[in-house]
């Protein structure tokens, strides 16, 4: 079979390859660049990766957590003139799907705005008190003893 098709084409195979007069000759990358492979579902490989990204659930405190919490924020209160640093575990929702993660905070209390429900630190971080899991602090240590 190949000799009936080499024998086909035997007029052609010796003739100089065509070079176009007015166009240039392309190059070989951009040649090759012709068959590369073809992203046809742009994003969606981002959007395979976004749905296998794990969030956590919020968990719902009981009362007497929600107390405890809420006692250290009156001490925290009582001691702001004093620039109390804070580790703050808190609940911070996801903006894409739901659930969140909780998170770590470390800073120091500026202000409790009790009319907004947060603890504002220096840096301008501000943490919702619903969103609170847990917080630290030096000024806790007698609650541990």
């Amino acid at each position: 079979m190949d000799n009936d098709c080499s024998s086909k084409y035997k007029d052609i195979f010796d003739l100089p390859h065509h070079q176009s007069a007015t166009r240039n000759r392309m190059s070989l990358h951009d040649r090759a660049a012709q068959f590369s492979p073809f992203a046809a579902l742009t994003g969606h490989n981002a959007a395979i990766i976004e749905t296998a990204r794990l969030t956590d659930r919020q968990i719902e405190l009981d009362e007497g957590t929600k107390s405890i919490i809420n006692e250290k924020i009156q001490i925290i209160s009582d001691h702001l003139s004093e620039k109390p640093t804070v580790t703050i575990t808190h609940f911070e929702p996801d903006s894409k799907k739901d659930g969140g993660a909780y998170l770590n905070t470390t800073g120091t209390v500026k202000r409790i705005d009790e009319f907004k429900r947060e603890i504002v630190l220096t840096d301008g971080t501000m943490i919702l008190i619903e969103s609170i899991y847990d917080i630290e602090s030096e000024l806790f240590k007698w609650l541990t003893e």
